[in-house]
Formats: structure tokens, C-alpha cells, sequence
């Protein structure tokens, strides 16, 4: 007798043996027993979700002479011709090769026949979104006005494809991503009844790894099963198997590129390439664990082992990582990650792009085409600065020293000098663009508005200036947040952050395209009386010849 593979053999043939959709299937079920089943039905979900299963299931049990439960019997004549497949009134189409009008047609001079030997007529279309637009419009009346003997089911994984006319003659059933815990349940039960002994950590990681769908997981267990034939089958093998990586080199990877050890990093590289492990999946895998250690570091402790889906030993490792650095690091990474990984693609040297990434990740540009990992170096040292001055003036403040800041004398000619000047500059602020008033005057909603978009709160500490033309606005930045302007959305909408202001000004403001420069200010101090807001804001006043209502 020839081997029938695993998701094959263990197929689900009742309801009650469906994993992780318990809603779809008590739906069906109460349908079957109170005799209320529709006509067509719309089946989607990722791939090895049990979309087709449970079609068959469905087909069963509507031809069932003795249903249990809702079940087929799996007993009588009509089941056991559903089961082999040889039943003439359950028809299973592949709509990736039959996608053409003339299947359709096929399809509605056959329904014309009432079914033999049975209830129901069923249709199983799969990958129903291959159908041609042809198809579908062929199909529409069939669908929504069928005999009463016909029940149509469709299976899809991108039912974003299918005509919203079709969807709106079908009853919809989304099939979730089942998960690692009921997979690695049925991989238990599996090994059991197979006579397989696995590690519990072994089943655990092909669970993981088959991401939500039970046949991929049935199908790399089959894998190995194959593999270690009459042995033990252990979280090593699984790895060296599966061409995968064990969680404790990701953290050595992790801790060379926070320490700048590109050298480390390049060893580490050619160990995982000689062990067989191949580049773009060991850095799609890596990227994974750098989003854990993300999600860690902002969730804390709390739930933290469900969130991130991972065994107990390895979140111990991984919370000592997530300690190392902030989110927006974390980030930046995975970014530079992407960015390489989109080039590996189309490349045939996935080696050398690896090897670049690794380079730029331990050493990234303070100058140059990298502005956001610039900002960040230099907000992190701004910030440790300001943490030393303070804890210094908080010591000499202990001692009992008076601590008065600084002032740089001014001498009677130096203050005239100053004094004309802000006359000058309020004069021009009187005479300003009533357009520049309107921005100036909304500018804290705009800066609020702003932050939501980019996540960077720069608008509210900047300051808004006049420019000497006085038909103009500058607007100051500090030094880290200068740098930070001139970069890429962290956000990735592909657009500048300064490009996200103007559109932003425009938006908000009725269409108004205000002439605007960003520059970067050493001494807010020397500028903080000129700021517009101070100067403006009281100057727009509602019109007073509307009435209240």
C-alpha cells in the first residue's frame, strides 16, 4: 500500500475533529440540525486553515442519511462515496486551471440535474478568486437563485479578488490562523498514534514555525518523521533539519551589532551560512526576534509570554536583550533589515547585501544618506548629558552652593542695538501676511497633529520666527531634532518629514502654501522673544460680526 502523507491521513472527516475553528463549525453544525443551510457559502482564510475540510464536511453532512450531532455518520452509502471521492453529487473544482466562462457554463447546465442518490448537490470551488471577471459574471445568477438541491462553497485565501457581487450572495466564514498551542496538541496526539517519540520543545518550535496553518505544520512533521525514521525526533535535529537557527545565536547577533562588533557579527554570519542555513531566512527569522524584543520592551513582564509566543527559557534570554535598547533602536533596525531583505529578493548575492547590512547596522553614519540614525545617536547623547549636568547641579545644590545661571553683561550701546532691533521685528510682525498669521495662530494643533502622524513631538518645542523679509516663517529646531527633520518617516510612508509638514500646513489650513524654512538654533534663549506665538496668537480674534447662536 503506497504512504499517505500526514495531512492527508489525518484529514478532519466530522466537525468535532476541526481544529482552532470553533465558530465556524458550531455555526454549520446548528445549521445542519435545524435544517437552515444556505445556498452558497464563502470559505476564507491562510492557507492549512481547514477551508476545503470543512467544505467536505459540510458536503457530507447535508447527504447524510443518519447525521449525529450535526456530523456526518460516516456509516451510510452517501459518506463513504463522499470519503473516497467517488460521489457524483459533490463536485470538487479547482478554479486555478478551471477559471474560464465555459467551466462556468458547465457548471450551470449541470446544476439543472437534480442530485441521485442523496440531498444536496454541493459545488467545491477552490481558489475561487482565479475565477476570470467572465467567469464570475457568468456565474452571478446561478449563485444567488440556485435549485433548491444546489449549494455552492467557495475557497479562498485573498478573498480581497472576489466581486463584491459575489460576496454579497454568499454566507462569509473566516478561517483564523489556528494557534501554536492547538497545533502543537494535534502534533502531540500525532506522535502519539504514529509510535514517534519528539521532544516536547521540538513539537513546540514546528508549531511555531508552521505560522497559524495546520497542514504546514503536519507536512514538517512528516519532515522529520521521515528523516529520523525510528528515532527520536529533538529541537536540534528539528533545526538542522528545517535549515533554522536556535534562538541563542540571534541574541549573540543582537548583542555584536548593540556593541559595534562588525567583526563578530561577519563570524556569526559564516557560521549559520557553513551549518546550511540560508541568509535570507536567517535574517527574516532575526528580524522576527527583534520585533519580540520591541514588543517586550514596551509591554513589560505583563502577558509578556503570550504576546510573544515563546518558551519560558527563551523569554528570560530575551528580556536581558530587550533591556539593551529603547524602541525607536529596535526599530531602526528592523527597518535596515527590511530594506536589505527587499534587495535580497532579486539578488544573487545575498552573502554581500548581508554583509553590507551587518556593516551599516555596527556603524551607522553620523553624516550622511542615514539621518534618522544620526538623530538618534545624537538625541541619546543630548540626553545623557543633560542627565549628568542635572545630577552635578542637584549635587552642588547639596553642598549648600548657590547656583545662579549665567548672564553675559550687556553694554549700554549692545542693548540700543537690541532694543531697535525688536522694534524692527515687531513692526514687521504687525505688517505680516494674514496667511502666516493663520499658521502661526494654529500652530499648537498643527504641532499636535503633526506628532500623531510621525511620532516626533519636534513642532511643540520648536520656535517660530519671522524671517527678515518678513513674508517668510523660519522655524528652529535643536540640533538632534534638525537632523531628525531631514529624514525619512520612521512611520514608512516613504515621505520626508518635512514634506509630512508641508501637506500637513496645506491640509489644515483651507489649501494655503506658506513659504516655510527649517533651521537648526544653537541658543533657544537668544530667540525665545521673538517667537511669533507669543506675538500673533493674540492678534487673531473671532469675527465679531456673526452672532452667537
Amino acid at each position: 500500500m503506497s504512504y499517505i502523507s500526514l495531512y492527508r491521513k489525518w484529514r478532519p472527516k466530522i466537525f468535532d475533529e476541526v481544529k482552532g475553528q470553533e465558530a465556524v463549525v458550531t455555526t454549520l453544525k446548528n445549521q445542519i440540525k435545524t435544517e437552515k443551510t444556505g445556498h452558497a457559502y464563502l470559505f476564507t482564510g491562510t492557507r492549512g486553515t481547514g477551508k476545503t475540510s470543512v467544505a467536505k464536511i459540510l458536503a457530507a453532512a447535508v447527504n447524510c442519511e443518519n447525521p449525529k450531532d450535526g456530523n456526518p455518520c460516516l456509516e451510510c452509502e452517501s459518506c463513504k462515496r463522499i470519503i473516497s471521492g467517488n460521489d457524483m453529487n459533490v463536485r470538487e473544482i479547482d478554479a486555478a486551471s478551471n477559471n474560464g466562462v465555459d467551466n462556468v457554463r458547465e457548471i450551470r447546465e449541470d446544476v439543472l440535474y437534480p442530485p441521485t442518490g442523496g440531498n444536496k448537490k454541493v459545488y467545491i470551488i477552490d481558489e475561487a478568486h482565479m475565477l476570470s471577471a467572465g467567469a464570475f459574471n457568468a456565474l452571478l445568477k446561478t449563485l444567488e437563485e440556485p435549485p433548491d438541491y444546489v449549494i455552492f462553497i467557495l475557497a479562498t485565501t485573498e478573498v480581497n479578488k472576489l466581486p463584491v457581487t459575489i460576496l454579497s450572495r454568499c454566507q462569509r466564514y473566516d478561517f483564523r490562523r489556528i494557534t501554536t498551542d492547538t497545533i502543537k496538541e494535534q502534533l502531540v496526539m500525532l506522535s502519539r498514534e504514529e509510535g514517534t517519540d519528539a521532544e516536547d520543545e521540538a513539537l513546540e518550535y514546528i508549531a511555531r514555525k508552521a505560522d497559524g496553518a495546520m497542514r504546514d505544520a503536519l507536512s514538517l512533521f512528516d519532515r522529520c518523521v521521515a528523516f529520523y525514521s525510528g528515532k527520536s525526533i529533538t529541537y536540534d535535529g528539528v533545526l538542522k533539519l528545517l535549515g533554522s537557527v536556535d534562538t541563542d545565536v540571534f541574541s549573540d547577533m543582537f548583542n555584536a551589532i548593540h556593541e559595534n562588533d562588525v567583526t563578530g557579527c561577519l563570524k556569526l554570519l559564516d557560521n549559520v551560512i557553513s551549518e546550511g542555513g540560508v541568509v535570507s531566512r536567517f535574517f527574516t527569522d532575526f528580524a522576527e526576534y527583534l520585533r519580540n524584543l520591541m514588543i517586550l520592551s514596551v509591554s513589560g513582564d505583563a502577558n509578556a509570554d503570550y504576546i510573544l509566543d515563546t518558551t519560558k527559557e527563551n523569554l528570560e534570554k530575551m528580556k536581558a536583550d530587550a533591556a539593551k535598547a529603547d524602541v525607536d533602536t529596535f526599530s531602526m533596525y528592523i527597518n535596515v533589515i527590511s530594506e536589505s531583505l527587499s534587495q535580497m529578493r532579486n539578488s544573487a548575492q545575498q552573502k554581500t547585501i548581508a554583509e553590507m547590512m551587518l556593516i551599516k547596522l555596527t556603524r551607522p553614519p553620523i553624516n550622511g544618506e542615514d539621518a534618522q540614525a544620526a538623530a538618534l545617536q545624537r538625541i541619546n547623547a543630548l540626553e545623557k548629558q543633560i542627565a549628568q549636568l542635572s545630577s552635578g547641579l542637584e549635587e552642588m545644590k547639596s553642598r549648600g552652593a548657590s547656583v545662579i545661571p549665567f548672564q553675559k553683561p550687556v553694554k549700554k550701546d549692545e542693548a540700543d542695538k537690541e532694543r531697535e532691533k525688536a522694534e524692527k521685528y515687531d513692526k514687521l510682525v504687525k505688517a505680516m501676511p494674514e496667511d502666516l498669521k493663520k499658521v502661526v495662530g494654529m500652530w499648537d494643533v498643527i504641532a499636535e497633529e503633526y506628532k500623531n502622524r510621525t511620532g516626533a513631538p519636534m513642532l511643540h518645542t520648536a520656535l517660530v520666527l519671522l524671517a527678515d523679509d518678513g513674508k517668510s516663517i523660519e522655524v528652529l529646531l535643536e540640533g538632534a531634532w534638525y537632523d531628525l527633520s531631514n529624514g525619512i518617516d520612521i512611520k514608512g510612508s516613504g515621505k520626508t518629514y518635512r514634506e509630512i509638514l508641508d501637506e500637513l500646513i496645506t491640509e489644515m489650513t483651507g489649501g494655503l502654501e506658506v513659504p516655510l524654512t527649517i533651521k537648526e538654533v544653537d541658543d533657544e534663549k537668544k530667540y525665545d522673544n521673538l517667537d511669533l506665538r507669543k506675538k500673533v496668537t493674540m492678534e487673531i480674534v473671532p469675527d465679531k460680526g456673526k452672532e452667537e447662536v
